[in-house]
């Protein structure tokens, strides 16, 4: 371990569970790479990732946004199309850009589609499904609601889902936002896990939760404080 990164990590005492907003700011503090470091949280479920019907996951609109705005490509016909125009879309279209995909176009970091262009945007599958670009009702992401799905994405909305191990990797802001900025996205993403927690899970749901940024060490919170968003 560095110099730096052991001053960074004497900041954080390993054996405490931090409430939030104390949390939020040592993260913020102990942010001190030469860019504007990505901050994450990561929770442990107590759930079985084997069932099926233990999936967690879904979607949330960060209220301070994620620091990040995302190129939005939708695939739509008609009138849909001048609806994703109006909302913000940075690219839409209908064969046109499926085609241009097909060529290996990939310019954005989501797709919306529309129920009536999945048909033809499903034959791309094996292009899209390795790079997680396939659009998916789950996510919201699947829609006729193109204007809400755009603004709401571009505004801050992100997607979250357990990975093999029951835990919850997913981007709660930057290290320039302020700590405030910061708890408020982590109680909206935590509010909404909570809200998320399968009927058939057993026992303690939330069984850790970890605040870090890119290049700074993890900070425990209490698992067994609230969580209500203020929004």
């Amino acid at each position: 371990m560095g110099k730096r990164i052991a001053e960074l990590y004497k900041k954080v005492d390993a054996k405490k569970r931090y409430a939030l907003d104390e949390a939020a700011k040592i993260v913020k503090d102990a942010a001190k790479a030469k860019f504007d470091e990505t901050i994450e949280l990561h929770v442990k479920l107590g759930i079985d990732p084997k069932q099926t019907d233990q999936t967690v996951r879904g979607t949330v609109v960060l209220p301070a946004g994620t620091g990040k705005t995302k190129k939005i490509a939708v695939v739509a016909k008609g009138e849909k199309l001048k609806e994703a125009e109006t909302a913000g879309a940075d690219f839409f279209g209908d064969a046109d850009i499926i085609e241009k995909m097909q060529k290996g176009w990939m310019d954005f970091d989501v797709i919306v589609a529309t129920p009536d262009a999945m048909k033809d945007l499903s034959k791309l599958g094996k292009v899209l499904g390795p790079k997680g670009l396939m659009p998916n009702p789950k996510a919201g992401t699947v829609t006729f609601e193109v204007a809400r799905a755009v603004k709401e994405l571009k505004g801050g909305r992100i997607e979250f889902k357990n990975d093999d191990f029951g835990i919850v990797h997913t981007i709660v802001g930057k290290a320039s936002f302020t700590s405030d900025k910061i708890a408020e996205n982590v109680r909206a993403l935590m509010s909404t896990l909570i809200k998320a927690k399968p009927a058939s899970a057993k026992g303690s749901y939330l069984r850790s939760i970890s605040l870090s940024s890119t290049m700074g060490p993890g900070i425990s919170l209490d698992t067994n404080q609230k969580f209500t968003a203020t929004v």
